[in-house]
């Protein structure tokens, strides 16, 4: 195996756990602003959370996608 290889396998592990941190992060802000916020604020509360999975899309698009 080569040495080209190998940093490929450990680029491509480094970018499969920055996608999965960025979901995860994804998650904890939903989670946290629903329940900090918009509790019984059901369609207000869909709005923001569509809002933030459109920020958090454009991010990854923008910084995380494989070119």
């Amino acid at each position: 195996m080569a040495v080209v290889d190998i940093l490929e396998r450990v680029v491509e592990m480094v970018r499969n756990l920055s996608v999965v941190f960025f979901t995860a992060l994804l998650i904890a802000v939903i989670v946290t602003v629903d329940l900090l916020f918009f509790r019984h604020h059901i369609w207000e509360r869909l709005i923001v959370n569509i809002g933030i999975v459109l920020v958090f899309a454009a991010v990854y698009l923008r910084f995380l996608k494989k070119p």
